[in-house]
């Protein structure tokens, strides 16, 4: 009786749930629409690609090797002593005790150089020489010799060093304003002392300005700064070494890496060829940077200056003002004028501009195309030097600036009756070098060496030359005040 019981609820249970399905069926059907099916049909075709030998080649064949080859025996590894006497021992107890004879400490570092002539000249960074007493190269065959420091210049960070050999291997230049972003480089230096070490990259970026070289202290001279930016592996040791293009070439000094730990993080910087080109070629010849100006104060444009002031384009560079008699005021650039190319070379930032016009020497001419009113044109100019002349600084004015770390000028009758004195040179701007070790200041007037007369230029040097071991140097400031200095000589 159960089991037919339980049969029966079941089979109720089942018509129930077919009666009801069939009834939902029925009602919702006349008032939904049937669904859309939608049917997507691929049109595109697949194309099945084969790569052959040939073609993989051409797509992977980036070979650093002949690069490298032609590279690693052209750089060379540069180390450096500084001697500094040790102030702990400067005390004048100390002196008297021990006979003068004051302690000297030691530093050593070391960074890389590029070889440039096979008579044995030597580019490098100027602060990996900086203040060097003693400046040791070894070859990437393993010889060494002791440098002889040429010529440098801080406003680039560049030196020129030069050892007794003959028949080295030379790095060709190449034309850093043909290289371009995303290009393949190498670098090759001597990071953390481990010689002959190449790394690989591409460019990142051109014209870059990172603010880590200063102005010259005695003139106010702006530095360039238009680095070739790269994410070679860069390290603290590969300072002037080489970075390379594929080909071989030298496109620029490694210099400095962009870093808050001291080591690469993936931006290195190294100063343009054609730069290092020009500035090697004069320091060789001259013993000092022939550098040229324009005589203008400029301005990048941004999206906010153009709008501020009206301008119709992003591009170039905004001169803000214009300095009597110089360059750019004799040739008729004016404020408000953008210029956008340096010869055939587009510019669009200030450091582009610098690094174009430092190309240059003092009496060269340069097109520049400036858009002023809205038109485009050409105007030639004639560079000149800081002096505001067109002529090169003599090669005698350099040694002579290089000896003492002075420029001279000759004093005026005004000067001489207004301070009562009847001869001396007056010292105009100094660097560092022997007067302003000595403590003298720009202004000072020298009347005597050595207790004899001074009355010009050639009087001094012909006095100094002649002496031995130091001299004594009377003169005066321009306040009226009276001095004396003893001067150290070699």
């Amino acid at each position: 009786m159960k089991t037919k019981q339980f049969i029966t609820i079941i089979s109720v249970s089942i018509l129930s749930s077919i009666l009801t399905l069939f009834a939902f069926n029925y009602f919702t059907s006349k008032n939904i629409k049937p669904e859309k099916i939608i049917t997507v049909k691929d049109d595109i075709p697949v194309k099945q690609v084969n790569f052959s030998t040939e073609q993989n080649a051409k797509l992977l064949n980036i070979n650093f090797t002949e690069a490298a080859e032609k590279s690693l025996n052209a750089v060379v590894h540069i180390k450096t002593e500084i001697v500094e006497q040790n102030p702990y021992y400067l005390d004048p107890f100390y002196s008297f005790f021990y006979g003068g004879r004051v302690p000297q400490r030691v530093f050593q570092s070391s960074g890389s150089g590029v070889i440039i002539s096979p008579n044995g000249f030597i580019v490098t960074n100027n602060h990996v020489i900086k203040n060097a007493n003693k400046i040791e190269v070894t070859l990437n065959n393993k010889q060494t010799y002791n440098a002889e420091l040429i010529g440098t210049d801080p406003t680039t960070d560049l030196a020129v060093l030069k050892i007794n050999a003959s028949g080295l291997p030379v790095l060709p230049y190449g034309n850093s304003d043909e290289s371009k972003v995303g290009e393949w480089v190498l670098a090759v230096g001597n990071p953390f002392n481990l010689t002959s070490t190449v790394t690989a990259g591409i460019i990142s970026a051109k014209g870059r300005s990172i603010n880590i070289l200063p102005h010259d202290p005695s003139t106010g001279i702006a530095p360039i700064e238009s680095f070739i930016q790269t994410d070679a592996a860069v390290n603290p040791g590969n300072s002037g070494g080489a970075l390379v293009n594929l080909n071989g070439e030298l496109i620029g000094i490694n210099s400095a890496i962009k870093s808050n730990t001291g080591s690469y993080t993936g931006y290195s910087f190294a100063i343009p060829s054609n730069i290092v080109k020009k500035v090697v070629s004069d320091l060789i010849e001259f013993g000092e940077v022939q550098r040229a100006f324009l005589g203008v104060s400029i301005n990048d444009i941004s999206d906010e200056v153009a709008q501020k002031l009206n301008l119709p384009t992003l591009k170039g560079v905004f001169v803000a003002g214009v300095n009597n008699n110089g360059a750019a005021a004799e040739a008729g650039i004016e404020p408000g004028d953008i210029i956008t190319k340096v010869g055939n070379v587009e510019v669009n930032k200030t450091s582009e501009l610098l690094e174009h016009i430092g190309q240059f020497r003092p009496g060269d001419k340069v097109n520049l195309t400036v858009i002023r009113d809205g038109n485009e044109k050409i105007i030639p100019v004639i560079l000149k030097n800081y002096k505001g002349s067109t002529e090169l600084v003599d090669k005698k004015e350099i040694a002579q600036w290089n000896a003492l770390g002075a420029e001279f000028a000759e004093i005026t009758e005004k000067e001489k009756n207004t301070l009562g004195i009847e001869n001396g040179i007056k010292i105009k701007r100094l660097k560092s070098g022997k007067l302003a070790y000595a403590g003298i200041q720009p202004g000072f007037i020298i009347t005597k060496i050595n207790n004899e007369p001074v009355d010009d230029l050639n009087d001094l040097m012909n006095k100094i030359n002649k002496a031995r071991g130091g001299i004594l140097i009377e003169g005066i400031y321009p306040n009226g005040k009276r001095a004396y200095y003893g001067v150290g000589l070699k």
